[in-house]
C-alpha cells in the first residue's frame, strides 16, 4: 500500500483526477487565504498606527487641563526638575483606549512619568525599570515602530515631541491584531478544509460517472480476452454498447475505435475458421481417399512375397519389404490425420465407463514386450479408477506416451508410470503421470511438442521414425475427454501429466508393478 502511495503513476485514472483537481483547489485555497491574510494584517496594523499617533496628540491637549500636582504613585517630581507638571499621563485617561495601551513622558532626558491601562485599575500601573529601558532608545521621529515590551509583548510605538521640548512615547498592544489574524486563519482552515472534503467527495462522484463508459469498454475487452481465440468458430458479438459510443466524447471514440477493432477481429477469425475448415476437410477426404490404395498396395507387397516364396530375388524380396513397411508407417499418418481431422470437426468419441488402471496395466506389458531395453516401473492404486471415455483412444494416448518415452530415450533408461487420484474420491480426479530419466527435451522445443508433427531428433536420442503426430494425437483426445496434458522436462527428467474426470471409485486388488 504505502508503495502504491508512493508511486502516482501506479494510481488509477480516477484517483489522479481528484487528487489533482483537490491539490488544484488546495493550493487555490492557500494563495486567497494568504492574500486575505496579508491584506487584513496590513489594514489592522495601518489603523492600529492611526490609533497610537492618536494617543501622542492627545498628550498636549490633555497635558494643560488637569490642574494640581502629578505624583504617580506618591512620588514626586524628579530631582533637578524645576517646575512642577500637570497630570504629565492624563492622555490615558481619554476614553476609548483598549487595556494594555502603554504611555511615557520624558522632560529634559528624565522619565517624568510611565504607566500602562490595566484591567479594573482606575489608574495607570506604572512600568517597571525594565520596560522603561526597553522605551530609552525609542526614535523620536514620528514614525511607528514594533518593539517588545518585557513582560508584555509586542506593541506598535512612536514618541513625538512637544514643542517645550517634552517628549511623550505611546503604545498600543499587538495582541488584538494577532488574536484577529489566528482566528482569520483558523476559519479559513475549517472553511478550506472543508470545502476540500467536500469537492474531494462530489468530484469523486462526478468523475466515476463520467469514467462510467471507459469501464464499459475496460469490461468488454476483459470479457473478450476471457474468450478462447486460438482455434475453433469464435463468435465475437461482445460490444460496447453504442450509448456509451458516442463520438463527439473522447471516452465515446476510444468505444467506437474498439467496437470497429472487435469488427476486425471478428471476421479475421471467421476467415481462419473458414480456412481451417477447409485444410480439415481436405485433410480428412484425402486421409480418407488414401486409405483404400494403401490397402490395396500392401495387399498386392504381402500377395507377392507369399507367391513368391523363396524363389524370389533378394533385391527384390528385400523391395517387397520395405514397400511393405512404408505401406504401413504411410497408414498410420493417414489414420493419424483423419483421427485428428475427426477431434477438429468436433465428431463425438464413444463414451463408456473406462477402466482406467487395467488400460494402464496393459499399456505398460505391451510396452515393456516392445522396449525389453528399457526399465519399466508401475504404480497403480488398489482402487479401479474409471473415467468416461473412449476406451481404445484413452488406449491410444497411454500407448503414444509410452512410444515416445521408449523411442526417443536411450537403452537403460528408467521410464515410471503411475495413476493416482489425488485428495481420494472425493477429487474426481484421475492423474496419469510418465516419468523418465532419459536427457530431457530442449527447452525451446517444450512450448511446441504437442503441436503437429512436432519434431526433436536433436533434443533426444531417438531409435525409430516418427511422424510427429503422436503428442497432438494425445493432447486432442485428452481434451475431448475434458482432460488436460503437461509436460515437464530437464535434463534427466521428463515428465508427462494427464488429468481426467474420474468416474467410478471402486475397490481392487493391487497390481504389482511390470
Amino acid at each position: 500500500m504505502r508503495t502504491l502511495l508512493l508511486a502516482p503513476g501506479r494510481w488509477t485514472l480516477r484517483a489522479r483526477l481528484i487528487t489533482t483537481m483537490v491539490a488544484l483547489l488546495a493550493v487555490v485555497c492557500l494563495v486567497v487565504g494568504g492574500l486575505v491574510t496579508l491584506a487584513l494584517h496590513t489594514f489592522l496594523l495601518e489603523r492600529l498606527d492611526v490609533q497610537v499617533k492618536a494617543v501622542t496628540s492627545r498628550a498636549y491637549t490633555a497635558r494643560d487641563g488637569d490642574a494640581g500636582e502629578y505624583q504617580p504613585d506618591g512620588e514626586g517630581p524628579p530631582p533637578g526638575s524645576t517646575r512642577v507638571q500637570a497630570n504629565p499621563l492624563a492622555f490615558l485617561d481619554a476614553p476609548g483606549l483598549p487595556v494594555g495601551t502603554v504611555g511615557e513622558r520624558i522632560v529634559r532626558a528624565s522619565v517624568v512619568a510611565s504607566g500602562r491601562l490595566a484591567e479594573g485599575s482606575p489608574r495607570p500601573v506604572t512600568l517597571t525599570t525594565e520596560q522603561q529601558a526597553a522605551l530609552a532608545d525609542f526614535p523620536i521621529n514620528d514614525t511607528v515602530q514594533t518593539r517588545t515590551i518585557p513582560g508584555l509583548g509586542e506593541y506598535r510605538l512612536t514618541a513625538q515631541r512637544s514643542p517645550d521640548g517634552d517628549v511623550v512615547i505611546a503604545g498600543l498592544p499587538l495582541s488584538g491584531v494577532h488574536d484577529t489574524i489566528y482566528q482569520l486563519v483558523l476559519v479559513e482552515v475549517i472553511v478550506a478544509g472543508s470545502g476540500l472534503v467536500i469537492a474531494a467527495v462530489v468530484g469523486s462522484v462526478i468523475v466515476r460517472r463520467n469514467l462510467a463508459p471507459l469501464r464499459r469498454v475496460a469490461a468488454t475487452a476483459r470479457r473478450v480476452s476471457s474468450m478462447p481465440l486460438d482455434r475453433g468458430d469464435v463468435a465475437l458479438a461482445e460490444r460496447v454498447p453504442d450509448v456509451h459510443a458516442d463520438p463527439r466524447t473522447e471516452v465515446g471514440q476510444v468505444a467506437l475505435a474498439f467496437n470497429r477493432m472487435l469488427g476486425h477481429v471478428g471476421a479475421a477469425l471467421a476467415a481462419r475458421h473458414a480456412s481451417e475448415t477447409r485444410v480439415r476437410q481436405f485433410v480428412a477426404d484425402a486421409s480418407h481417399e488414401l486409405r483404400t490404395p494403401l490397402a490395396s498396395i500392401r495387399g498386392y507387397a504381402e500377395y507377392a512375397q507369399l507367391s513368391g516364396g523363396t524363389d524370389l530375388p533378394d533385391d527384390v524380396a528385400h523391395a517387397l519389404s520395405r514397400v511393405r513397411s512404408q505401406t504401413e508407417r504411410m497408414s498410420e499418418l493417414v489414420d493419424d490425420l483423419l483421427l485428428l481431422a475427426r477431434l477438429d470437426a468436433g465428431r463425438p468419441l464413444d463414451s463408456a465407463p473406462v477402466d482406467l488402471t487395467r488400460l494402464v496395466v496393459d499399456a505398460v506389458g505391451d510396452a515393456h514386450a516392445a522396449g525389453p531395453d528399457h526399465v519399466w516401473h508401475l504404480d497403480v492404486p488398489d482402487d479401479v479408477v474409471e473415467v468416461l471415455g473412449d476406451e481404445s483412444r484413452l488406449h491410444q494416448v497411454v500407448g503414444n506416451l509410452l512410444a515416445n518415452a521408449r523411442s526417443h530415450t536411450p537403452p537403460g533408461t528408467t521410464v515410471s508410470v503411475s495413476l493416482t487420484v489425488p485428495g481420494g474420491s472425493a477429487a474426481r480426479q484421475a492423474v496419469l503421470a510418465v516419468v523418465d530419466d532419459g536427457p530431457g527435451i530442449a527447452p525451446e522445443l517444450l512450448p511446441d511438442v504437442f503441436e503437429r508433427f512436432a519434431r526433436g531428433e536433436g533434443s533426444r536420442t531417438r531409435g525409430a521414425g516418427s511422424t510427429g503426430l503422436g503428442l497432438a494425437i494425445v493432447a486432442a483426445v485428452v481434451e475431448a475427454h475434458g482432460g488436460s496434458v503437461a509436460v515437464e522436462s530437464r535434463p534427466g527428467r521428463t515428465a508427462f501429466t494427464v488429468r481426467l474426470p474420474a468416474h467410478v471409485l471402486s475397490f481392487l486388488t493391487p497390481t504389482a508393478s511390470a
